[in-house]
């Protein structure tokens, strides 16, 4: 593939100030749990069930300890407390805790805590181990996608109609398949239980759910020989609980940002930061791929003028999914083809971007996401704008190609939608497959200076963050144009400081 001429110590610079902003916000999450995390807690050492009105016990559980001022010791260290008290299982003593009345007070060393709940805390590893061993022996058995990969979603609202979605995009030549998240979901603070067959904008994120759809694209993989993904969202107030429950389900990618929800649906930066932490050591054991939303940023501000914002945020989410343990192979940080389409060369500003993370993260499986921002109903020349983008996205080796569809800015799409936009992603994808490697970029074109421009925006915003801090520059809206207070937001009653005796043996082992 062509490369651009960058400058390497100020790559490194940019990752050395993602990391000491990264650095600052792990030391508030490590003095910090959230009403999240020890739900996910909780649900990993096997609590289940709801009440007659479908509340998880988990929800019930958790809020009588924060109710109670219970909270900053864990979870985990009541658990232990109720078993050392002659529950017989991890379900019994948190029915007790729950309904029960059982005693929140006493005395308990953190060995008492991890010994309490060993057995419980190993089995909560292997359901996670056992998941991601079946997972990647089905696919080895099976043919492996070329790059990019294509990506298209599903949205009924029916899990059961997703599922028959699912399976005729595979058939059609997907390759990940997504089932994209019933409208507003985020900002509920608990995890329907179940099949869900009604859902505005798409399908509730559940268990139950995630099962119908593996079990979907594992039966379209077995017919067609070729290998298909699945992915859905570990976003908004429940992320690391749908990541627990991604990733005992097999599933291969998740949308897991550790900005999304603070900056496009309002939930506390505290809360998010904590969460997202979470969420990715669940990951990371998991092997799943996450998928950031950069690509977002130019919804709201210029693609052209706030180009920068997008590698800025790519250098720090990297450094946040470090620090959690995720691998390279794991960090699949995302982009969008959103520039005007009518400006004069913005193909080749687009170009330059591609190419620009593409060598800046050479490793990492980058997220390529269609226009949409300027799509109209003519379905023509949407249809067009999207051959464009399949073009830059082949050119410049990009890694999952979320595919556009050309009746993005009228409804849902549909099966045929699906079908023509696979159609012409395969064709594009076929006839250029080696067009990067035939070409090469002029010295000091307009690409090379692109590319260098956005770099160098990119590294004077993280010298900005890094010396504010990034909880004042999202406040002042450093990142898509949107401004966000540190102690606002929905979730924030949710943040607990750690008490000194907190523990959490399964978040350790992790």
């Amino acid at each position: 593939m062509a490369t651009l001429p960058l400058d390497h110590e100020k790559i490194e610079r940019c990752r050395a100030l993602a990391a000491s902003i990264a650095d600052d916000v792990q030391g508030f999450i490590d003095a910090h749990t959230t009403v999240g995390v020890e739900r996910t807690t909780l649900r990993a050492y096997g609590v289940t069930g709801v009440d007659p009105d479908g509340v998880p016990l988990v929800n019930t559980l958790t809020d009588r300890l924060a109710r109670e001022g219970a909270l900053a010791v864990g979870a985990a260290t009541h658990l232990a407390r109720a078993l050392l008290a002659g529950a017989g299982s991890v379900q019994e003593a948190a029915e007790a805790l729950a309904y029960g009345g059982a005693e929140l007070t006493g005395e308990l060393s953190r060995a008492d805590v991890v010994g309490a709940l060993d057995d419980a805390t190993a089995d909560a590893l292997r359901r996670i181990d056992d998941a991601r061993a079946a997972r990647e022996g089905f696919r080895a058995g099976l043919r492996q996608p070329e790059s990019p990969e294509k990506y298209v979603i599903v949205a009924t609202g029916n899990i059961h109609d997703d599922a028959t979605q699912a399976k005729a995009a595979a058939h059609a030549g997907a390759d990940i398949i997504a089932v994209i998240r019933a409208t507003a979901q985020s900002l509920l603070d608990f995890v329907p239980e179940g099949a869900t067959t009604e859902g505005y904008g798409g399908t509730y994120a559940t268990q139950e759910n995630f099962r119908i759809i593996r079990e979907a694209t594992r039966a379209a993989a077995t017919e067609t020989g070729r290998y298909v993904q699945q992915t859905n969202y570990s976003s908004g107030l429940c992320m690391a609980e749908i990541a627990w429950m991604a990733a005992v389900e097999g599933l291969d990618m998740l949308l897991n940002d550790a900005m999304y929800g603070i900056l496009f649906r309002d939930i506390n930066m505290c809360r998010t930061f904590c969460d997202q932490y979470a969420s990715r050591r669940i990951i990371a054991r998991a092997g799943i791929v996450i998928n950031t939303g950069e690509d977002n940023y130019l919804t709201t501000s210029d693609a052209v003028d706030k180009a920068y914002t997008v590698l800025a945020s790519q250098f720090i989410n990297d450094a946040f999914a470090r620090r959690a343990g995720l691998a390279d192979s794991q960090i699949g940080l995302g982009h969008a083809f959103e520039i005007d389409p009518w400006l004069e060369d913005g193909f080749l500003l687009e170009l330059a971007q591609a190419q620009l993370v593409r060598q800046v993260f050479p490793r990492h499986p980058i997220k390529w996401m269609p226009p949409t921002k300027h799509k109209t109903g003519d379905v023509f020349q949407s249809h067009v704008h999207d051959a464009m983008f399949n073009l830059v996205g082949v050119m410049t080796g990009q890694s999952i190609a979320l595919l556009g569809m050309f009746s993005e800015a009228i409804h849902t799409p549909l099966l045929m939608d699906r079908y023509l936009a696979l159609k012409s992603a395969k064709y594009v994808f076929g006839t250029a497959r080696h067009l990067g490697d035939e070409l090469a970029f002029r010295p000091g074109g307009v690409v090379e200076r692109r590319a260098q421009a956005v770099l160098d925006e990119a590294l004077a915003c993280l010298e900005d963050v890094a010396a504010r801090g990034i909880w004042d520059a999202i406040g002042a809206g450093v990142f898509a144009d949107v401004k966000r207070r540190r102690d606002g937001g929905k979730g924030f009653g949710g943040v607990v400081a750690r008490a000194p005796d907190y523990a959490n043996p399964l978040l350790d082992r992790l």
